[in-house]
């Protein structure tokens, strides 16, 4: 390793696995908005995606390119 790198790793504070998490432990964290609301947000949206897609699907009237069996008829050859 270098001599420059080696220096400046050495100084760099070096945190006990243990103490961060004795630390992390020990805080008292309060939930957020995301704790508190993050799954039912996600619910309404995927349910509401879903109705949209199926409203859309169901009611404007999109030709989905079905099979033409038995709706094309050849036309008359001209002489």
């Amino acid at each position: 390793m270098f001599p420059l790198a080696k220096n400046a790793l050495s100084r760099l504070p070096v945190r006990n696995i243990q103490q961060i998490t004795a630390r992390q432990i020990n805080q008292k964290r309060t939930p957020d908005f995301h704790d508190k609301y993050g799954n039912a947000v996600l619910a309404g949206g995927a349910i509401f995606c879903v109705s949209a897609w199926v409203y859309t699907a169901t009611q404007i009237g999109i030709e989905w390119n079905l099979s033409p069996v038995g709706r094309v008829t050849p036309k008359e050859w001209r002489d």
